[in-house]
């Protein structure tokens, strides 16, 4: 792998969209559910047009209470109503900015259901099935979500986290447990440049598994969100990966 795309889920209301911006590649933006409103898409999408990121729709679970992070059980009409109806949401506004949803990528609890269980990725990725062209997904490697999509027939961009601990199987640590995030700026970067070096991750428990990811993800609500973004980018410079979107 020689070039990398950065992600940062923006729109969330944590004032660091700008700076990261200026960091990542593509934007995954919060349309509603889990946060933000008409107000908070429009100015994520105008930000992230005068910048030249790519556009992604963020959906999550419709629990502003919990900001999605809560596993919620939803008949699968109400699901496609909630996944549908953001993503619209989002990319009417798009429409409007004269700009461009091109991918989804699922928000928290809905994210890590998905990737874990094949129907509830099913259910979300056919509730946005024809409402924009060539959309594409951005799902959690070595989950559920991936091979779904693919089997869908959708264009993949199988994605890795660099500010979460991972289990041994691939998916990710659960929030509710010790050393879930990571805080690292050092040991972030090391494990970016080991990913697009070696195509390997190490989890929480210090097995190694592989990983094709292509887009690598920064949380904006992290607290030292920027400096890590800041010293990534830096250091995949340093080590001569080039960053580039992967839509």
């Amino acid at each position: 792998m020689s070039s990398l795309d950065l992600n940062a889920d923006l729109g969330e209301g944590m004032g660091a969209d700008a700076a990261l911006l200026e960091i990542v590649t593509s934007a995954s933006i919060a349309c509603g559910g889990h946060v933000g409103d008409e107000a908070t898409m429009r100015a994520a999408i105008r930000a992230a047009k005068a910048r030249g990121a790519t556009m992604g729709a963020h959906p999550g679970f419709a629990d502003r209470e919990h900001f999605g992070r809560r596993r919620l059980l939803l008949t699968p009409e109400e699901l496609d109503d909630q996944v549908r109806g953001q993503v619209r949401h989002l990319v009417e506004i798009a429409e409007e900015e004269g700009a461009s949803v091109r991918y989804l990528k699922l928000h928290g609890a809905l994210a890590n259901m998905a990737a874990e269980e094949p129907a509830v990725a099913a259910l979300c990725f056919a509730s946005v099935e024809g409402l924009v062209k060539d959309l594409a997904i951005l799902a959690l490697d070595n989950s559920a979500q991936a091979d779904v999509a693919e089997a869908m027939g959708f264009d993949v961009v199988r994605e890795a986290y660099a500010d979460r601990a991972y289990q041994a199987n691939g998916l990710l640590v659960p929030r509710s447990e010790p050393g879930a995030v990571l805080h690292d700026k050092d040991a972030i970067a090391a494990r970016a440049i080991r990913l697009v070096e070696s195509g390997e991750i190490v989890a929480i428990d210090g097995t190694i598994f592989r990983s094709s990811a292509r887009s690598l993800c920064i949380h904006g609500d992290t607290p030292d969100a920027i400096e890590i973004a800041r010293h990534l980018r830096r250091s995949l410079s340093d080590a001569r990966v080039s960053i580039a979107s992967a839509f």
